[in-house]
Protein backbone atom coordinates (compact mmCIF):
# COMPACT_ATOMS: atom_id res chain seq x y z
CA UNK A 1 0.00 0.00 0.00
CA UNK A 2 1.60 3.64 -1.12
CA UNK A 3 2.00 6.46 1.47
CA UNK A 4 -1.25 7.71 -0.07
CA UNK A 5 -3.03 5.24 -0.34
CA UNK A 6 -2.38 4.60 4.09
CA UNK A 7 -3.16 8.46 4.88
CA UNK A 8 -6.32 8.26 2.79
CA UNK A 9 -8.06 6.07 4.97
CA UNK A 10 -9.49 7.61 8.08
CA UNK A 11 -8.21 6.63 11.49
CA UNK A 12 -10.33 5.56 14.35
CA UNK A 13 -9.62 7.01 17.98
CA UNK A 14 -9.83 4.68 20.75
CA UNK A 15 -8.37 4.18 24.44
CA UNK A 16 -7.47 1.10 26.40
CA UNK A 17 -6.25 2.02 30.03
CA UNK A 18 -6.84 5.74 29.12
CA UNK A 19 -3.80 5.68 26.34
CA UNK A 20 -4.84 6.94 23.02
CA UNK A 21 -4.45 4.24 19.91
CA UNK A 22 -5.59 5.06 16.44
CA UNK A 23 -6.29 2.49 13.95
CA UNK A 24 -7.62 2.51 10.20
CA UNK A 25 -10.15 -0.97 10.69
CA UNK A 26 -13.56 -0.08 11.48
CA UNK A 27 -13.83 -3.17 13.65
CA UNK A 28 -11.21 -4.69 16.08
CA UNK A 29 -11.41 -8.04 17.73
CA UNK A 30 -10.24 -8.13 21.23
CA UNK A 31 -7.18 -9.84 20.61
CA UNK A 32 -6.18 -7.12 17.97
CA UNK A 33 -7.14 -4.55 20.70
CA UNK A 34 -4.89 -6.02 22.85
CA UNK A 35 -1.90 -6.04 20.88
CA UNK A 36 -1.82 -2.94 19.60
CA UNK A 37 -1.66 -1.82 22.99
CA UNK A 38 0.60 -3.80 24.49
CA UNK A 39 -1.96 -5.84 26.93
CA UNK A 40 -0.70 -9.61 27.83
CA UNK A 41 -2.62 -11.97 25.92
CA UNK A 42 -3.84 -13.73 29.10
CA UNK A 43 -5.38 -10.48 30.26
CA UNK A 44 -9.14 -9.82 30.24
CA UNK A 45 -10.16 -6.76 28.30
CA UNK A 46 -13.50 -4.70 28.76
CA UNK A 47 -14.98 -1.80 27.37
CA UNK A 48 -16.46 1.04 29.17
CA UNK A 49 -19.97 1.78 28.66
CA UNK A 50 -22.47 4.81 29.08
CA UNK A 51 -24.28 5.92 32.26
CA UNK A 52 -25.51 3.04 34.57
CA UNK A 53 -24.63 0.19 32.16
CA UNK A 54 -22.58 -2.15 33.71
CA UNK A 55 -18.92 -2.36 31.57
CA UNK A 56 -18.56 -5.55 28.92
CA UNK A 57 -16.25 -7.68 28.71
CA UNK A 58 -15.04 -8.41 25.17
CA UNK A 59 -13.77 -11.79 24.05
CA UNK A 60 -10.25 -12.14 21.74
CA UNK A 61 -12.86 -13.19 19.36
CA UNK A 62 -14.92 -11.04 19.58
CA UNK A 63 -15.19 -8.00 17.26
CA UNK A 64 -15.90 -4.31 18.76
CA UNK A 65 -17.45 -1.43 15.91
CA UNK A 66 -14.80 1.51 16.83
CA UNK A 67 -16.39 4.10 14.51
CA UNK A 68 -19.28 4.67 16.49
CA UNK A 69 -18.22 6.88 19.00
CA UNK A 70 -14.74 6.93 20.74
CA UNK A 71 -14.62 3.74 22.78
CA UNK A 72 -12.47 3.34 26.19
CA UNK A 73 -11.42 -0.29 27.38
CA UNK A 74 -9.40 -1.74 30.35
CA UNK A 75 -7.33 -4.59 30.92
CA UNK A 76 -7.69 -6.49 34.03
CA UNK A 77 -5.04 -9.69 34.78
CA UNK A 78 -6.44 -12.79 35.46
CA UNK A 79 -7.34 -13.08 38.78
CA UNK A 80 -5.37 -15.32 41.27
CA UNK A 81 -8.06 -15.91 44.33
CA UNK A 82 -7.46 -17.63 47.13
CA UNK A 83 -3.27 -17.82 46.72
Amino acid sequence: MSEAEKSDKKLHVFYVDAIRHENAKTALTGAEIKAIANVAPNYQLFLEEEGDKPDKGVGDGEAVGITERVKHFFAVPPATFGF
